[in-house]
């Protein structure tokens, strides 16, 4: 069913923003001492791949489906992918814990020591994690719920010829005046 362009549009270029922000963070996050280790720029690891970048792509790739979308299938699609890249985002420091081996706890698990202290530390997994999924979440779930329950746009004509029923003052067509008998 056909929809306005605007359905989606303001939902999915936050989530277009937020996904952006985390695919780059872990790689620019360094520069000013913000980010987990190792410390240094534009370092490239598979776990900054499965933990950041694809659901960074995920969510991108949903908000511009929802930037897009002109249709209702389109637009839910856009706004699953979308909310299954946030899910990705909250879930992933945790389910990292069953592929690290690191000691330490689950403060150095597959994404890495966080580099500041207990305070730092917090800003660091909200800003990479916790918080952008679930913004992210939140804004794709609003969306798949706008764009279930936005009426849709007519398509070709406005509306069918409608018959209008005689009024009292027209006499009726000889075809549909009832035959007597004997008369």
């Amino acid at each position: 069913m056909r929809l306005a362009r605007s359905t989606g549009a303001g939902g999915g270029l936050l989530i277009v923003v937020l996904g952006i922000w985390g695919i780059f963070i872990p790689f620019v996050g360094p520069y000013f001492h913000y980010g987990f280790s190792p410390d240094t720029a534009w370092h490239f690891s598979s776990n900054r791949l499965w933990l950041d970048i694809l659901p960074g792509v995920a969510a991108v790739l949903g908000g511009v489906a929802l930037i897009l979308a002109e249709r209702r299938a389109r637009g839910v699609t856009g706004g699953w992918l979308a909310l299954m890249g946030g899910v990705w985002f909250l879930l992933g420091p945790s389910i990292s814990l069953l592929w690290s081996h690191a000691t330490g706890g689950p403060l150095h698990s597959g994404i890495g020591a966080p580099l500041g202290g207990h305070d730092r530390a917090a800003v660091e997994f909200i800003g990479f994690f916790y918080g952008l999924g679930a913004l992210i979440t939140a804004f794709s779930a609003l969306a798949i719920g706008r764009f279930a329950s936005r009426p849709g746009l007519v398509e070709g004509p406005a509306s069918a010829p409608v018959s209008t029923p005689q009024s009292e003052s027209e006499p009726p067509d000889a075809e549909s005046q009832p035959q007597q008998d004997g008369a």
